[in-house]
């Protein structure tokens, strides 16, 4: 029986994709307030600079390609029964192979309805804007489904029960400072091995992680290189 390998990724996994990061030092919170375009209050007010937002996003990712971290995870279903979280709205572990994946924010290329958070519909690539008269075919207004700041996690619980079972468990391009999916590293198992990926100093309470100081692709090798080594 394969091991079970639970992944929580972050805003690194996707940067040499070309995504932009939200929280860097020239992220994407530099010039658009939180308030206004990731949170429901923002959205009520000016939902067509939301909109305009979040279809810019999505141009941007329709743009990119998944790189060689994103491959090499999905390669090591291989080996492994790989399991990733992911903080990121788009779909570059999806298109890079990954086969389960679990986004806490949300995802990009998706809709939902205003009253209803928790119905999604998939936005078609060749026309990817939304519009402020945008509806579902019950006549609700159609939002990004994104989980906005303020709004309940919905994916959290069943993330956890993934960590929970990890046999190993890795870090990947994340500062670890956005609640809740920071308190996963908390959920695991006491004696499983955990690898952290990331070119910056991540500041975390343990200090027996395996810390690869690379980016995402780099990083993805070596881990590959190390759980070999390892006989993990």
């Amino acid at each position: 029986m394969k091991k079970k390998l639970t992944v929580l990724t972050g805003a690194g996994m996707s940067a040499e994709s070309g995504i932009s990061t939200f929280r860097d030092s020239n992220g994407l919170w530099n010039n658009y307030p939180v308030s206004q375009v990731a949170t429901p209050e923002g959205f009520a007010a000016n939902p067509q600079l939301v909109l305009d937002f979040y279809n810019e996003r999505r141009r941007e990712l329709l743009r990119a390609q998944p790189n060689d971290g994103h491959r090499g995870l999905a390669a090591l279903e291989k080996d492994f029964d790989v399991h990733i979280v992911t903080q990121n709205v788009d779909n570059l572990h999806e298109r890079a192979g990954s086969t389960h994946v679990i986004h806490l924010h949300g995802e990009l290329m998706k809709s939902c309805p205003v009253n209803d958070t928790n119905r999604a519909y998939d936005i078609p690539s060749d026309r990817p804007d939304l519009h402020v008269d945008d509806r579902d075919a019950d006549g609700n207004r159609l939002r990004p489904f994104i989980v906005w700041f303020g709004e309940a996690v919905p994916m959290m619980d069943r993330a956890t029960e993934w960590v929970e079972a990890a046999d190993i468990f890795v870090i990947i391009g994340t500062s670890l400072s956005v609640y809740p999916a920071a308190g996963l590293l908390h959920c695991v198992r006491s004696g499983r091995p955990v690898y952290l990926i990331d070119p910056n100093d991540v500041k975390t309470y343990r200090n027996d992680m395996h810390v690869i100081r690379a980016g995402a692709s780099e990083g993805v090798k070596r881990l590959e290189e190390m759980l070999k080594k390892s006989n993990l």
